[in-house]
């Protein structure tokens, strides 16, 4: 059965000086906007600049919280107790919010990046961390503010723990990476982690919002259902490829 699901990307994460993606090129094709908060990319001035773009196009706007390590963009895991990761969330996305609010807009939903999503799944009570966080945040919001994690064979154990603590899922699947056998994501020290060809991201794109198995490194059928699909901008050539995702994710429900 076909669902209906959205493209969502990582937007914002230049840094001063040095820029990084095509945010003005790739917001126009995307539902969802996961914005750096500062501690693994962006400053105050990106953000502004980025919730204003995300506006402009009516693009969802998500926090996008990360481990405090802008030398590493996020991606070193870090030794954190859980006070201290439901801090780190508290004040990014606060952070966000306070600029989402001088533009007459919100954030909301909350996805976070690099280490700290990995570890999220790996670790309960990091997992338990970054719930309590936004659950502590949800009474300022006129409505829930999900949690975007990703989609594995496992959603309702991740999403029945979740409820306990009064938090959404929003589960993500990504089209351009490869699938191990358990049904997460093939590590980047693998060769074969990423797709480099279109006709597969394609069809791995299809499969997910068609609600079809995906297959993984070694064949194996996954039936891994997903709520939104993330997309990559990190250069102009790729959005061709993002605006094909689109024209797949549209065509399954129409």
């Amino acid at each position: 059965m076909s669902r209906r699901i959205t493209l969502n990307s990582d937007i914002g994460e230049s840094f001063g000086a040095w820029t990084m993606g095509a945010d003005d090129l790739i917001m126009p094709h995307i539902d969802c906007a996961n914005v750096a908060c500062g501690f693994h990319a962006s400053d105050p001035l990106t953000m502004l600049k980025t919730v204003k773009l995300a506006k402009q196009h009516n693009v969802t706007i998500g926090a996008h919280p990360a481990y405090p390590d802008l030398v590493g963009f996020g991606r070193r895991h870090m030794a954190l107790k859980a006070d201290e990761v439901t801090a780190l969330i508290q004040y990014q996305v606060g952070a966000l919010q306070g600029i989402c609010a001088g533009q007459k807009t919100t954030v909301s939903y909350v996805k976070p990046h690099g280490a700290l999503y990995g570890d999220m799944l790996s670790d309960g009570q990091q997992f338990d961390a970054v719930c309590e966080a936004i659950a502590a945040l949800q009474s300022d919001y006129d409505t829930s503010l999900p949690l975007m994690v990703m989609a594995t064979p496992e959603n309702d154990a991740w999403r029945s723990r979740a409820k306990k603590l009064d938090v959404e899922l929003w589960f993500e699947g990504f089209a351009d990476r490869s699938y191990d056998d358990n049904g997460q994501l093939r590590s980047r020290s693998c060769s074969d982690a990423v797709h480099d060809d279109n006709d597969a991201i394609y069809a791995q794109a299809e499969a997910f919002a068609k609600g079809r198995p995906i297959e993984s490194v070694s064949g194996k059928s996954l039936q891994i259902e997903i709520d939104s699909l993330c997309v990559h901008g990190d250069n102009p050539k790729t959005i061709e490829t993002v605006e094909k995702l689109r024209d797949i994710v549209r065509q399954a429900y129409e």
